[in-house]
Order: structure tokens, then C-alpha cells, then sequence
């Protein structure tokens, strides 16, 4: 299995820009939690940050056919990308949507979320530590698709012994 962590917008400033909102935590430090646990958990997991929303849309469609789910923050164009929006709505991939911040208590524009609803779920609000909920909960949404997936194929099996 294999999980892709697309971060948006100067998210590559981590720990430099406005440490009384994202904390003083690089986003080298986020990424190697991550991988930390999808090692321990047997998954590969691949990092990709841009301040371009076009790269961003890229890299979306890069996963279609080759990446199981995605993880993403999409920093500032969580508010004004309706193509970052088709994107993930577009290759169907299981996708966690994460902010260190809580937007929902911060500057009324931040309050529009372009990209939740085309996501399996949202994390905000934790800091950093929403980035390991978001591989705890990527993890449990593969799992469950492979159990599925595993019992439909029993399921054809024994009605093709049965025919």
C-alpha cells in the first residue's frame, strides 16, 4: 500500500512563520513522524510540497492508478481551489484532509473549505499530531477496503463452487 502527503502553500515555512499558530515544528520533522509510522505499519509513503496550485493538481492526478490514499493540506487553497477540489474528486482515492490550525476559529475567510467535502474526512486543530491522526485514520480506511475487498472475492468463490 502506499500513501501520498501532498502539503500546500508555504507549508515548506513551517517553523519559521507564525510559530503562534503552526508551532515551531518543521515540516522535515512532520514527515519523518510520518514515515515512521507507515514503516511500522509496512506502507510506503511518499512527500510532495508546493506552492503551486497547478503542481498541486499534478501531483493528484500522479496518484490515480499508483497510490492508495492521500493525505493533504492544502493550506491557503483549502479556500479557493475548485481545481484542487476536482482533482481529488476525480481520481476517487481515499483522501484525509488535515490543518495544523483549527480554521474554523480563525479569520472568517479561512471558514470556506473548498476540499472537505470531496474527502473521506478532515483533521484541524491538532498541530502536528493531526498529521499522525490522519495516518491512523488513512491506515484504518485501507484496512477496511482491503477487508472488503478480501470478503467480496470469498464471497465469488464460493458461488463459483457452488455453480
Amino acid at each position: 500500500m502506499k500513501i501520498v502527503v501532498v502539503q500546500g502553500p508555504n507549508l515548506n515555512m513551517l517553523g519559521v512563520r507564525e510559530q503562534q499558530i503552526y508551532g515551531p515544528m518543521r515540516l522535515e520533522q512532520i514527515h519523518a513522524q510520518m514515515k515512521e509510522v507507515a514503516d511500522q505499519n509496512g506502507v510506503e509513503i511518499e512527500f510532495f510540497q508546493s506552492n503551486l496550485e497547478g503542481e498541486i493538481v499534478d501531483k493528484i492526478q500522479e496518484c490515480y492508478g499508483d497510490a492508495h490514499g492521500i493525505i493533504i493540506n492544502p493550506a491557503a487553497y483549502t479556500h479557493t481551489s475548485i481545481a484542487i477540489r476536482d482533482a481529488i474528486s476525480a481520481v476517487n482515492i481515499p483522501t484525509i484532509e488535515v490543518h495544523i490550525s483549527n480554521i474554523h476559529r480563525r479569520e472568517e475567510f479561512r471558514q470556506k473549505n473548498m476540499i472537505a467535502p470531496v474527502c473521506a474526512s478532515s483533521i484541524v486543530g491538532f498541530g502536528p499530531f493531526g498529521y499522525h491522526l490522519a495516518m491512523v485514520g488513512m491506515l484504518q480506511i485501507l484496512n477496511e477496503i482491503k477487508a472488503a475487498q478480501e470478503a467480496h472475492a470469498a464471497q465469488q468463490q464460493a458461488q463459483q463452487a457452488n455453480a
